[in-house]
């Protein structure tokens, strides 16, 4: 099938395929929320209705929680699933909104067209570049150029607790030879990139207490426990002097970089300066003796994201506190364990206790790093395709954040997972004025029309 005539028809139907995004973007499929239960359910219907009018056989899964849509196709050549989802963050506060965040629009911001609108670059946005690349390809040759499986979820905001189950029960029926998920976003806003590795995540919560009641600190004051005082020394000392993290065990399983890697990230030539000056920032923090995108990419981390203690309203109050709490999340790489290092983790916590404290544990959630295998072929060739649509050259690249679905894919259905997404730095995702560039919605569509010609070409 040839590539040009499909490309010609996504630039003669933008508009047309701008105006079904936005349909789908004033459905308010907040899935964390239960008022909008309804509306995930809408959502869901929406996207079965346009997936038929493809020609796909798409039905609504119901889950405990909100459904997920599944579409089949047939084709020649290799068998692709594509995963993305439809429900949203919420978007409190409101006022901060400069318009209504499910009345979508298109806007001129300095010259540059944009959609703005809650899920427009996260991820309704991306998940409707890859069904109009189809739409393209199916009206200009009547049918897809392989076999796809079409597979969106509408819990990925709130933890995704049906999916994993869901992926389970339904695995022969979700394998394929490659997953492709959109759900990710062009480096420093303009080099296409292809995901092959994410961070793992554990979040532990510790509540250190002593006395059983809050104390005058004119009274016990340099004579009872201070649980701040012991909380604070307790996460001082999760460090060295060279921001290494001195959990016992913590670096097991953390790999170095191959040459192959570090030279292509390297080549990006990453400005920190500017990334870290953007929120006002100046210096690296982190581990002595590693890059910038090392650092965010392929080293782990354990940091601190909240403390509570004592008086913390206006004015003063001396007061000993009863209690201190802690919220810590690492992120992990390679093949650590994040049950083992919140075994070690606890054991740490444990051995600094002075006496008279007691320290409770709260876990919230444990996932591993993902690694995908650039050795399959297609790889190679959406780096090429992605190469051909943009004017910056595709590569391999990190990402800091995780996204577990890429993980599930391998250890449940034994699949590969392609991470390639088109969103900008810019796009306040989960913030409020979400948006998401014309050009990105465009250019998306494009790429992933290409991408699909070039892994099916030679089939």
């Amino acid at each position: 099938m040839d590539l040009q005539p499909v490309l010609n028809r996504i630039d003669a139907d933008i508009d047309a395929a701008t105006d079904r995004l936005l349909d789908l973007l004033r459905i308010p499929s907040i899935s964390t929320d239960p008022a909008f239960a309804q509306d995930c359910q809408n959502a869901a219907d929406w996207l079965v209705k346009d997936l038929t009018s493809l020609g796909i056989d798409a039905t609504k899964r119901d889950t405990p929680g909100h459904p997920m849509v599944v579409g089949h196709i047939d084709g020649a050549g290799p068998h692709v699933l594509f995963y993305g989802h439809y429900d949203v963050q919420p978007v409190d506060p409101l006022e901060l909104w400069d318009s209504p965040p499910f009345e979508p629009a298109i806007e001129d911001a300095d010259g540059v067209k944009l959609i703005r609108g809650r899920g427009a670059s996260d991820d309704k946005g991306q998940l409707m570049t890859f069904v109009e690349a189809c739409r393209a390809w199916k009206a200009e040759h009547g049918a897809l150029p392989c076999k796809i499986t079409f597979f969106f979820e509408g819990e990925e905001e709130s933890g995704s607790p049906s999916l994993v189950p869901f992926i389970k029960d339904n695995a022969e029926e979700l394998k394929s030879d490659i997953a492709l998920i959109c759900d990710t976003g062009l480096f420093q806003s303009k080099t296409p990139a292809i995901i092959t590795t994410l961070r793992g995540l554990l979040g532990e919560e510790l509540t250190i207490k002593a006395a059983d009641k809050d104390l005058h600190s004119g009274m016990y004051g340099g004579l009872a426990r201070n649980p701040i005082a012991v909380l604070s020394k307790i996460i001082a000392g999760l460090h060295d002097e060279n921001g290494r993290v001195t959990v016992p065990g913590f670096y097991d399983g953390v790999p170095e970089l191959t040459d192959e890697i570090k030279a292509q990230w390297e080549a990006l030539n990453f400005d920190h300066g500017a990334f870290l000056g953007d929120v006002d920032l100046s210096e690296p923090a982190g581990e002595a003796g590693r890059t910038p995108l090392e650092k965010l990419w392929s080293q782990p981390t354990c940091e601190p994201n909240g403390i509570l203690g004592g008086y913390t309203g206006d004015g003063f109050k001396t007061v000993l506190p009863a209690q201190a709490s802690a919220k810590i999340s690492f992120r992990l790489v390679g093949t650590q364990d994040p049950l083992k290092i919140r075994e070690n983790f606890r054991a740490y916590v444990q051995s600094m206790l002075p006496s008279d404290c007691t320290v409770e544990f709260t876990g919230h959630g444990a996932s591993k790093a993902s690694a995908m295998s650039t050795d399959h072929p297609a790889f190679e060739q959406a780096r090429a395709a992605l190469s051909d649509e943009w004017p910056e050259a595709a590569a391999f690249a990190g990402c800091g954040g995780s996204i577990p679905i890429a993980g599930h894919f391998k250890t449940i259905l034994g699949t590969d997972a392609m991470l390639i997404g088109f969103a900008k730095d810019d796009d306040q995702i989960h913030s409020p004025n979400e948006k998401y560039d014309v050009e990105s919605f465009h250019k998306g569509i494009r790429s992933w029309a290409r991408i699909l010609h070039a892994m099916t070409k030679d089939a």
